[in-house]
């Protein structure tokens, strides 16, 4: 059932960040997160375009920026969620922001 692999790819995804496992690799891949749920990386991204009309590598930036704007909030500096997310560079996560949320990360954190 689709919903129950996209309950269980947002579950893998927690785990992921709450082991730190973004320290030591990055971001979660698409490919990691296929091969954890045991299916073709292709298989995978189609179910979840299918159940919720994003890519699968969509579905993490998402993620991921949700954990980002949690961490903005609560007063982290931009490149402390940016090295804490596993970003090497706090620009390279300031550009993935503004371009997934539409502001930048500074501006985020005056608006909340």
């Amino acid at each position: 059932d689709n919903s129950d692999m996209l309950m269980k790819f947002d579950r893998l995804l927690h785990d992921y960040f709450d082991g730190n496992m973004q320290q030591a690799h990055g971001l979660p891949t698409v490919q990691y997160c296929a091969d954890k749920l045991c299916m073709s990386a292709n298989y995978f991204g189609d179910m979840i375009r299918k159940t919720t009309g994003d890519t699968a590598s969509g579905h993490i930036r998402r993620f991921v920026i949700g954990l980002a704007k949690n961490e903005l909030a609560a007063g982290a500096t931009v490149s402390q969620v940016a090295y804490g997310l596993g970003f090497e560079y706090p620009q390279h996560f300031s550009r993935l922001f503004k371009k997934v949320v539409g502001v930048t990360p500074n501006e985020y954190r005056m608006l909340n």
